[in-house]
């Protein structure tokens, strides 16, 4: 029998010190991707002395899943990410970074913690028998970024082997534009495809004072410049969602020099997989522009993660586990999240958890900080929804 949902609201504010306890020591020690080794310590201290859990470490990295079993059912896995951001903090609250230049200023701490108080309200529902079937804690690291070969830290994850017979994924996200309360959800694509390219263009650099004597790349690369912003309003349906920015252009080193070599590299976000093809495409065919005007060019495009698909049926569920609390139905935007990975593999969701202060504190900031009462709200809402799920045998 499932946990009633009011005592679940109550369960999870008893925790809250908890909750804040926890996050905070994240907090003042984040890690980088790939380099979670205090966290990951950290994590399996806490989890151990919870005494209900079968905790495998080490899992894609520093990764943690902690597993507990009541009896045959369905097996549902809840995930938190685990790493921190190269961002020098400017919060100045008194559990701020003791790592210079490394900050959680995208709520990871929080997530974290959240997925403790999930562990502290399973473990004493598997000593009282009150559900059936298998819940996995997964603790990912390295969600930020990608390592030499293009993984992150979920890739590494799944190719473990330790996902194939799980019936549904659940996740949650710090959402500071959402105030306490608040959750926004959204079916089907949620987050952006997220690829990068790096074009380098060639020509034959020389004396400024004599332009006729060169092929010049700055001024291939203007036309360049033009077919890929044109792509933008001409070549993506308005009733989709596809865009490329130019992040960066390099070129030359002294003001009476015609260089040779320019660089411009950018990103590609969309939603749908058509687009995405689409959008690299569309970059090839603008890069051809320089052997026309004479010059040579080479063009990589790398893929991230894909976009974030989350499973309606599971949106139900969340839906109903959340009942009570303000729900707004939209899409996240054109960041990324590597837990698309998770979502592409096994019937999953996300959800964002409303968290904003009195003045919004942005995601990926100097300055970002949460109204830590949302994280109550993330313990109910995940173990209610992994709840729901085991009491009916599954997703359907």
């Amino acid at each position: 029998m499932k946990t009633e949902k009011s005592d679940l609201t109550l369960r999870s504010d008893q925790i809250f010190d908890d909750l804040v306890g926890w996050r905070r020591d994240f907090h003042r020690f984040p890690e980088l991707s790939f380099q979670e080794k205090r966290t990951s310590e950290k994590l399996e201290e806490i989890l151990e002395s919870f005494q209900e859990f079968e905790i495998e470490k080490n899992v894609g990295g520093y990764g943690i899943i902690a597993t507990v079993s009541h009896g045959e059912g369905p097996v549902v896995g809840i995930r938190a990410d685990m790493d921190a951001l190269p961002i020098t903090e400017t919060t100045g609250v008194s559990w701020a970074s003791h790592n210079p230049g490394v900050m959680h200023a995208c709520g990871h701490d929080a997530h974290m913690a959240i997925l403790l108080g999930i562990a502290k309200l399973l473990a004493e529902d598997a000593k009282a028998g009150r559900f059936q079937g298998t819940v996995k804690l997964i603790f990912q690291p390295a969600e930020e970024s990608c390592d030499e070969a293009g993984e992150t830290g979920a890739l590494k994850m799944l190719a473990s082997g330790k996902f194939q017979h799980m019936d549904a994924i659940l996740s949650l996200h710090m959402c500071p534009w959402r105030k306490f309360g608040e959750i926004q959800w959204n079916d089907g694509p949620s987050m952006a495809n997220n690829d990068e390219f790096h074009l380098r263009i060639e020509g034959s650099g020389g004396h400024a004072g004599y332009p006729q004597h060169v092929k010049d790349p700055i001024w291939m690369s203007t036309y360049v410049l033009q077919a890929l912003y044109s792509i933008n309003g001409r070549k993506v349906n308005p009733m989709d969602v596809g865009t490329i920015s130019v992040g960066q252009v390099h070129a030359g080193e002294a003001s009476n020099v015609i260089p040779g070599i320019v660089e411009i590299q950018g990103t590609l976000r969309s939603y749908k997989d058509d687009v995405r093809e689409m959008l690299g495409n569309e970059i090839r065919q603008a890069a051809k522009i320089v052997s026309a005007l004479g010059g040579k060019y080479s063009l990589r495009i790398h893929h991230g993660e894909p976009s974030l698909i989350n499973d309606p049926r599971i949106n139900r569920i969340i839906n109903e586990a959340a009942s009570g609390l303000h729900m707004h139905e939209e899409p996240f935007g054109m960041g990324s999240e590597d837990f698309s990975h998770f979502t592409r593999k096994i019937p999953g969701a996300m959800f964002f958890l409303g968290c904003g202060l009195k003045r919004e504190r942005s995601l990926h900031q100097s300055d970002f900080d949460i109204d830590e009462r949302s994280m109550t709200m993330g313990v109910r809402v995940l173990l209610e929804s992994a709840y729901l799920i085991l009491v009916r045998g599954g997703v359907h």
